[in-house]
């Protein structure tokens, strides 16, 4: 495996424990209110900024892995469609990345 490769997982997996670890806490502390989590995320226009900035930037990813599956015919990085929007953009783009730069068989 490249070393670029290994970067990319190494971000996908940072990018799926770091950012859990405030969700957990935050739901720890405030019940499994998927609402007041809603609610917290607009809490000002900075955080509301950085919400419909993360939401552009899954949607734009979202877009890109569909049109890339469809011509490199990769079924396997559809797994990014998920990732990115169960969990965030900071896991979903370098996991694609991750599977997009795997040697072609």
């Amino acid at each position: 495996m490249s070393l670029l490769r290994m970067v990319y997982l190494a971000l996908a997996l940072w990018g799926a424990v770091h950012p859990m670890y405030y969700f957990i806490q935050w739901f720890s502390e405030n019940g499994l209110s998927l609402s007041g989590m809603v609610a917290a995320w607009h809490a000002n226009a900075a955080s509301s900024g950085l919400v419909w900035d993360l939401t552009i930037a899954a949607i734009a990813l979202t877009v890109w892995v569909l049109a890339e599956v469809s011509v490199r015919r990769n079924w396997r990085a559809l797994i990014a469609i998920p990732a990115t929007f169960c969990i965030g953009v900071s896991c979903g783009l370098p996991l694609y990345l991750f599977m997009r730069t795997a040697p072609v068989k």
